[in-house]
């Protein structure tokens, strides 16, 4: 088809400024997360220096960092990441539901990608197949998400290739 354009790859982010907002709660596994964004990161070219990373005590408060983030006009992308394991009741529903949702008003009222790399599992092990284990690292995905959306923003609306 004449005029189409389809790119694969791996996003270029040389150019990109990119916030990473991470959740305090369950560290040992959003640090393991941060480390897998970091990665990604920088095997698409953004330099350490152009990535900030910001802590919240938890993923509740993931989409109003975000978005004070996004408003500063500073951030191509924000990658989130956080760890919501099952407990003995609902709560964990609560705060993945309303974490999630928060996020992606974000993404859409502001106009700036932000990633999802939340985990919402049942188990410690889960979360540990998924920050680096048998399951990848889901902050490397999000992190890739977070420079493909916003080389793809740019694109679209006409600020480069």
């Amino acid at each position: 088809m004449a005029g189409r354009r389809e790119d694969e790859g791996r996003p270029d982010g040389r150019d990109l400024r990119v916030a990473v907002a991470v959740s305090r709660f369950n560290d040992r596994i959003t640090r393991r997360l941060l480390q897998g964004a970091r990665e990604g990161l920088a095997r698409c070219g953004v330099s350490e220096e152009r990535i900030d990373v910001e802590w919240t005590p938890g993923a509740w408060e993931l989409p109003v960092l975000a978005q004070s983030l996004a408003r500063t006009g500073r951030y191509d992308a924000i990658v989130c990441l956080g760890c919501v394991i099952r407990g003995e009741t609902t709560h964990d529903r609560m705060i993945g539901v309303g974490a999630m949702t928060g996020l992606a008003r974000v993404a859409l009222d502001e106009q700036v990608p932000v990633t999802l790399g939340v985990l919402t599992v049942h188990t410690m092990a889960q979360a540990e197949e998924r920050s680096g284990g048998a399951h990848g690292n889901k902050g490397e995905d999000a992190a890739l998400a977070a420079v493909e959306m916003a080389a793809l923003l740019r694109r679209v609306r006409g600020g480069g290739a």
